[in-house]
Parts: structure tokens; C-alpha cells; sequence
């Protein structure tokens, strides 16, 4: 089933997936994408050129669209991304963002920086 296409992404929006891409970029997390593990900042680079190209295009317009269009696998092979941080299990990256998202949402509810 195809996806509506969104109108542009929202002011919100475009600030929670800025959070969800520099927290990976943060994380010292290590990141797999087509069998290949990469460091964090090298995962906060290609999502951002993903991000940036669904942008382009009007293709995003909420952080859970960005998740799923983005953040969950290989738009070349269709493999699934995963999360390797130190001392945990690996996990896929669905679940890990979605666990940022929630902190994202938690630490500032109304979306508004404060001054």
C-alpha cells in the first residue's frame, strides 16, 4: 500500500527528525547498513542525505514517516538497518529510533526551544 504524499514537513516535524539524526550522530552507537557496520557520525551522514532527498520531494512529513521511509532499512537492497551500542544487544533501527523519538517527545512535549 503506497503512502499519501505529505505536504512539506511541518516546523515540529522537521525538528524531531533533526533530533532523531544528530542523536544517532551522538549515540557512539555503531550502525549496520547492508551488512557493513559504520560509527555513528557516518550514520547521522547518510541519514541526513536520506532525509534531505524525501525532503526535496515532499515525501516527509512526520518523524515516524521518517522512521519508516529513512531510518528503517536500504532503499537499494531492502535490508534492514540495525543499532549497535556499547553493552547492549543489537537491535534493529526501527525500535532504537522510535526510543528516541519518545525521549524527543518527553524532553520538550510542546516542541517550542526554549529562550
Amino acid at each position: 500500500m503506497a503512502m499519501p504524499v505529505p505536504a512539506a514537513t511541518p516546523p515540529e516535524a522537521m525538528r524531531e527528525i533533526e533530533g532523531l539524526i544528530t542523536a544517532l550522530g551522538a549515540s557512539g552507537c555503531d550502525f549496520q547498513r547492508n551488512g557493513s557496520w559504520y560509527p555513528s557520525k557516518k550514520a547521522e551522514q547518510h541519514l541526513r542525505r536520506k532525509y534531505d532527498y524525501l525532503r526535496e520531494r515532499d515525501k516527509v512529513a512526520t518523524a515516524e514517516q521518517f522512521i519508516a521511509l529513512a531510518g528503517t532499512r536500504s532503499s537499494m537492497s531492502g535490508r534492514a538497518y540495525s543499532v549497535r551500542c556499547p553493552g547492549t544487544p543489537v537491535v534493529e533501527s526501527a525500535p532504537w529510533l522510535q526510543a528516541r523519538l519518545r525521549e524527543i517527545r518527553r524532553t520538550n512535549p510542546t516542541g517550542i526551544e526554549p529562550r
